[in-house]
């Protein structure tokens, strides 16, 4: 437990940027797990639409320093390259 007042206020800093940063991280996995399984069901109609979304969740997300934009751009190609695998 901290002791010093800017150690208290820096700790409750952290968690409320955690709990900010976990209401963008845990929607933007599984969107990236549901396109995955539609992925292995081969249901491109589906996943093409699904992959814009989640183009946008991960531009937002860099935007906001959520994840690195080189970890977004990384992501949306390795998702591009399995999209273009399957069709």
């Amino acid at each position: 437990m901290p002791r010093r007042k800017t150690s208290i206020k820096c700790a409750r800093a952290d968690r409320k940027k955690h709990i900010r940063n976990l209401k963008v991280k845990h929607p933007l996995k599984k969107a990236i797990k549901k396109l995955q399984s539609l992925l292995t069901e081969k249901n491109i109609v589906e996943a093409k639409t699904l992959l814009t979304q989640i183009f946008s969740q991960l531009d937002k997300a860099a935007k906001k320093q959520i994840i690195h934009p080189n970890t977004a751009n990384r992501k949306k190609s390795r998702l591009t390259k399995q999209l273009a695998k399957i069709s």
